[in-house]
């Protein structure tokens, strides 16, 4: 059972967890360096306890004690009971959903695991290259466990699927789909096709067959990559892949925003059976 502890300082140094959360750049750097993340929210929080993640502690206004009483009953983790006044000059914002929770992250698989060159059997993944829109990315990964997606791998500029506010977008989704980094793009795309996936790059190119042409070849294992906002992927990304794909549009617009698209794309390509 963790203990309810009352907290009346903001500089309690016991709240280190949740300092200066509207800081971007301070938390990029601090979360993966100090193993932790911040879930926002009772949906969310639990989701991340189902998952596996462990707590390092809770954050919680009055009227939220009672209902996260069971699980501050089940961990033994510090929870801390602030007033919402504190909590907002601790985290730097209004917390409205009343409940944090500091997480202890979990080691990254290897990109070899995730494409089953060790026994996984995933059939259809996505790859994000250099998304650097949290609320994009968790959005993404929402559509990618609605529809079925089995793994996500990241370039090594994307943002962080852990950032609270990704976290807090994707409704949790980022504890359910497998993912992990890539070290070496666009070089990786060889350990997809090591894997026998077919890559397939959503762009505007001129050789680009639509999603639905792509989608009626059924491919047995199909590596959907998405480029970054606004430029889209790169030179280097659209050589390296085997198939060029585009969603039609019409009324003069070009193109979708990347979470939309993967969306679309994800959908497009689910299995026949579903």
């Amino acid at each position: 059972m963790a203990d309810l502890i009352t907290v009346d300082d903001p500089d309690d140094p016991r709240l280190s967890d949740y300092t200066g959360l509207t800081d971007v750049e301070l938390r990029r750097r601090r979360e993966p360096a100090e193993g932790l993340f911040i879930a926002e929210g009772e949906k969310v929080i639990r989701r991340a306890r189902h998952a596996g993640y462990e707590m390092r502690s809770m954050l919680l206004s009055a009227k939220w004690v009672d209902l996260m009483r069971d699980v501050i009953d089940e961990v033994p983790a510090p929870v801390y009971a602030v007033s919402p006044e504190l909590a907002e000059r601790v985290t730097g914002y209004h917390v409205h959903r009343g409940a944090l929770a500091s997480m202890q992250r979990k080691p990254l698989p290897t990109a070899d695991e995730l494409l089953g060159l060790q026994g996984t059997t995933g059939q259809r993944i996505a790859v994000f290259e250099d998304i650097v829109d949290h609320a994009n990315l968790g959005a993404a990964f929402r559509s990618a466990a609605a529809l079925g997606v089995d793994a996500i791998l990241l370039t090594p500029r994307c943002a962080d699927p852990l950032y609270r506010r990704a976290v807090k977008v994707s409704m949790g989704a980022v504890f359910q789909v497998p993912w992990t980094r890539l070290e070496s793009w666009p070089k990786d795309v060889a350990l997809l096709r090591e894997a026998g996936y077919i890559t397939a790059a959503l762009c505007l190119s001129e050789q680009s067959i639509t999603l639905d042409e792509l989608a009626s070849r059924d491919y047995e294992k199909l590596a959907l990559i998405f480029g970054t906002e606004g430029d889209g992927l790169t030179t280097e990304a659209l050589l390296s892949a085997d198939e060029h794909v585009r969603i039609p549009m019409e009324a003069g617009v070009d193109s979708l925003n990347v979470a939309a698209a993967s969306a679309v794309a994800f959908y497009a390509t689910r299995p026949r059976s579903v």
